[in-house]
């Protein structure tokens, strides 16, 4: 799946392939939000939840940049 397929499911169709074909990567917390990486085919996907509500905010996706500053911590460097 590229980001052209990811983008035209409905929500609901995207947080399954998230959920049910996305591989989970790790959990960032900030405050009442924790923002939780998959990996989904070449993409990366960012769940974040509002942690008190156990609700979900939003999603986003991203190939690599800004966002994967917050979880660079957790790749391998070499």
């Amino acid at each position: 799946m590229d980001i052209y397929d990811f983008n035209i499911l409905t929500n609901k169709d995207k947080y399954y392939n998230v959920f049910t074909k996305g591989q989970f990567v790790n959990i960032v917390a900030q405050g009442d939000i924790k923002y939780v990486l998959y990996s989904l085919s070449n993409l990366w996907l960012e769940v974040q939840y509002h942690s008190p509500r156990n609700k979900i905010k939003s999603i986003d996706y991203f190939v690599k940049g800004k966002n994967q500053a917050s979880f660079i911590s957790f790749f391998p460097q070499g």
